[in-house]
């Protein structure tokens, strides 16, 4: 068996020196390396040669391509490659150079690997907006400062700073599995006291609760944990991320939004906090269109907007058309009293019809089974009541799967 390496990834057809460099500082800790070569516009390279470069293989020459399609057949070839490589246990660690279309390449790649396992990428577009790039992972960003277009005193110093971090990392990695079980929740501001109630339950009954905030990054965050082994459960209790998908608000769920988790026999137990909101930035910013809507602004940086009946609709049928398909044991907890600390008698987001609208919804797509159920609550979701219901059907159901 060929012992893990750390793969060093780069265009090397325009930043083989570069990588050389990289290379060369991360042998002098006495670590293996393995440079993978994803140029994109040549066929063949003396780099790939001189530096042993562990290559993907394709269907055909990516130089008979354009740029931007040659990118996402290259990204999509390391994808597959890395993923693999790291599967069969021979990857200590990732390192990439890139620029914009590089980083684009190395990071989905990256984004693919397990939580936990050592990645740093270095790259001309690590500032401004990067969400893109890291999404829920653990993936490093270093800027590059100056463009990675040679050495210099500039990138020598960047470049051997990524590399002593990746070093290290790798040389002192460990994944803290805790000695407990451990479960997902989701929460906003305005569902905290139920959070923190069930987290509160569950730890008592010696489960590790772990909380994400539900701002998109945060929920897929959590599945990844799910994907890399690292949860045995999740409690989305606040589902809000999918407003903003479906609605076009700026923290958006994601098109695989729940398809992880529901492809794997573990717990699971939803409810709807804070799905009465989608989520705008300052008051300016929210657009046109939605001028006229129901407003909130929670903070100067955050408004809020009141959903409607048919959005509450379509929101409902895009959930319940992804939890039909879980494999193993669920449970939809609906709170009558209202979904957020804004939804609830004489508070600005009241609206008995368009709740009534998702939760009708809802029990219609989703009839309960022996190992699916949708149940009723008649409290608001920040009553203590729903929460210990929460906590004792998530350990029922954990029971069931024990």
């Amino acid at each position: 068996m060929v012992s893990p390496a750390i793969y060093a990834i780069a265009t090397l057809d325009t930043k083989g020196e570069e990588l050389s460099f990289v290379r060369d500082k991360l042998a002098a800790w006495g670590l293996a390396v393995r440079c993978v070569d994803i140029s994109t516009q040549i066929d063949a390279s003396p780099w790939r040669a001189s530096l042993s470069a562990v290559a993907p293989e394709g269907d055909g020459p990516l130089s008979r391509l354009d740029r931007g399609q040659a990118v996402v057949a290259m990204a999509l070839r390391l994808t597959q490659f890395l993923s693999r490589e790291a599967s069969e246990g021979r990857v200590a660690g990732v390192l990439g150079l890139g620029g914009s279309g590089g980083t684009a390449m190395i990071s989905q790649a990256m984004r693919q690997l397990p939580i936990g396992l050592p990645k740093v990428l270095v790259s001309t577009v690590a500032s401004g907006q990067t969400a893109p790039y890291i999404e829920g992972t653990d993936l490093v960003l270093f800027p590059s400062v100056v463009d990675i277009a040679g050495l210099n005193s500039v990138s020598r110093t960047i470049l051997g700073n990524a590399a002593n971090a990746l070093a290290g990392m790798v040389q002192r990695h460990q994944i803290d599995r805790g000695d407990q079980l451990a479960c997902g929740m989701t929460m906003f501001g305005v569902t905290t006291p139920c959070v923190t109630a069930v987290r509160q339950h569950l730890e008592a009954h010696h489960w590790q609760p772990m909380t994400f905030h539900a701002t998109g990054t945060g929920g897929r965050a959590m599945e990844l944990l799910v994907a890399s082994g690292m949860l045995q459960g999740i409690l989305d209790i606040t589902t809000t991320e999918v407003a903003d998908e479906l609605v076009g608000g700026i923290f958006p769920a994601g098109p695989s939004r729940f398809l992880g988790p529901i492809s794997r026999s573990i717990p699971l137990v939803y409810s709807l906090g804070a799905v009465d909101m989608v989520n705008f930035g300052a008051l300016d910013t929210v657009p046109e269109k939605f001028r006229n809507r129901l407003l909130y602004q929670h903070n100067p940086q955050i408004t809020l907007m009141r959903t409607t009946v048919d959005e509450n609709v379509a929101i409902a049928k895009w959930m319940a058309d992804r939890w039909r398909q879980a494999k193993g044991p669920w449970c939809l907890l609906i709170p009558e009293g209202g979904v957020s600390a804004l939804d609830a008698p004489g508070k600005p987001f009241e609206d008995p019809n368009a709740n009534a609208a998702l939760f009708e919804t809802l029990e219609t797509l989703l009839p309960s089974s022996e190992l699916h159920r949708v149940e009723r609550v008649p409290c608001h979701i920040n009553d203590p009541i729903f929460a210990q219901r929460i906590a004792d059907r998530f350990l029922e159901l954990a029971a069931i799967g024990s």
